[in-house]
């Protein structure tokens, strides 16, 4: 090298290569062909421009061409790779099986698109939350990346097996109707994709488990007891937003209490506008829209339950500027169970168990705990028992079936008619 002539730099040293792969690419292009017809022509196998991997196409007998790569470079790899392409396809569709497997993951994930669709778009039941845990947290890391259309008998057994060891606890038949419709989800998902045919035996889960047992209610005299030990205990708390917290819990427990709604999805998602007047005979009702495990409905709530509803107005900083006759007419978009500052608790578990075990009505005589639900369980059978309301109409109410109400009241409806069966 010369004192004049410039070392060679790095930079130089990749447009090198590049061009030595460049030629080498062109080489193999140039000795090998670039179409070839398989099969009698009923495979086409080719290769694009400056690229090494052969590609394939065939037509089956829906008319439709199907394009696969190949993955091969060499032509005698990529005609074995073709070929068997097309048989596969060709035997999975005389099965009744789309020309392309797709693993259980795959239509789960599929599923739970669908399903958080409607759940945002909140025209989903409240139960489609509980379905897609069901899918991700069991369905999913059991199954992978297993073909639906291949499980057998054994292998649902043998995760039942393992999801009731993972839940550490036999699952009662609630549970696993749960999971049965989560199951029904993803298989009709499939179904409707044209991943797999109606035709297509899948294994069903078990949908009997252990009777479920009744809910822990509370007694009048308890709720007697209830409603005036909480007229001095809302004003207590000392942490942060506790005071707060607690006179929205007081609103929210009469409220489950007056109406029967379930509490969570259905009482937390009221807004404003999901209130109005119901006119009848002159007389005005309070009408309650809710949407959860079992779909919208109206229920009437209390005429009591409007001491609950002026309380949260007065508290809510931004719709207190509104009179409250005017509130139901104005359609306000924002929840009704917040804070003053328009913030809504995730739980409000923790405080009612706090509640309950100041009053110390935590436990039922029988030693079982009381939840938010027990609220629920107690209208029902005040209901059935103090108002002698037919069942057919506390299931309207309520949102379940006549059958189901009568199944876990039955012990109640000879009780209701005692003045006719004495």
């Amino acid at each position: 090298m010369t004192k004049n002539q410039a070392a060679p730099t790095q930079d130089t040293a990749p447009a090198t290569t590049n061009t030595s792969r460049q030629r080498t690419i062109a080489s193999l292009i140039q000795t090998q062909p670039s179409v070839l017809l398989l099969r009698d022509g009923e495979v086409v196998l080719y290769r694009r421009t400056r690229s090494l991997q052969y590609q394939c196409r065939f037509k089956l007998s829906d008319g439709k061409w199907h394009r696969f790569s190949t993955r091969k470079a060499s032509l005698e790899n990529a005609i074995a790779a073709a070929c068997d392409m097309y048989d596969e396809a060709r035997f999975r569709q005389k099965l009744g099986l789309t020309h392309k497997a797709h693993s259980f993951a795959q239509i789960a994930a599929i599923t739970l698109v669908e399903l958080r669709k409607q759940i945002d778009a909140s025209s989903g039941r409240g139960a489609y939350n509980t379905y897609a845990t069901c899918i991700e947290k069991y369905f999913v890391p059991y199954f992978g990346d297993k073909m639906l259309e291949e499980l057998t008998h054994t292998d649902v057994r043998e995760f039942e097996v393992w999801r009731d060891r993972q839940m550490a606890r036999k699952p009662k038949t609630s549970t696993l109707n749960n999971f049965t419709s989560a199951w029904n989800r993803v298989i009709t998902t499939a179904v409707e994709r044209g991943y797999i045919s109606e035709r297509v035996p899948v294994p069903k889960l078990t949908a009997k488990g252990l009777k479920g047992t009744a809910r822990p209610g509370f007694s009048e005299e308890e709720i007697t007891q209830l409603l005036a030990f909480m007229e001095d205990w809302q004003h207590g708390g000392t942490r942060g937003n506790e005071h707060e917290i607690r006179m929205l819990l007081r609103d929210y427990i009469e409220m489950l209490l007056l109406t029967g709604m379930r509490h969570g999805t259905e009482a937390m998602g009221i807004c404003w506008k999901h209130l109005e007047w119901h006119t009848d005979k002159g007389v005005h009702y309070l009408r309650v829209w809710v949407d959860g495990k079992t779909g919208g409905r109206w229920l009437i709530a209390k005429h009591r339950a409007v001491d609950v509803l002026k309380r949260l107005h007065e508290r809510q900083t931004d719709v207190k500027s509104i009179v409250f006759e005017d509130i139901f007419a104005t359609r306000v978009p924002h929840k009704l169970f917040r804070l003053s500052d328009g913030y809504q608790p995730v739980s409000l578990n923790g405080t009612f168990r706090r509640l309950m075990r100041d009053t110390g009505l935590l436990k039922n005589s029988e030693g079982q705990n009381r939840t938010l639900y027990s609220l629920r369980h107690t209208y029902a059978t005040m209901e059935l028992l103090r108002n002698s309301t037919d069942i057919h109409t506390l299931s309207k109410q309520m949102g379940n079936s006549a059958a189901m109400i009568e199944r876990h009241y039955s012990k109640l409806t000879a009780t209701m008619a005692a003045d006719r069966l004495a």
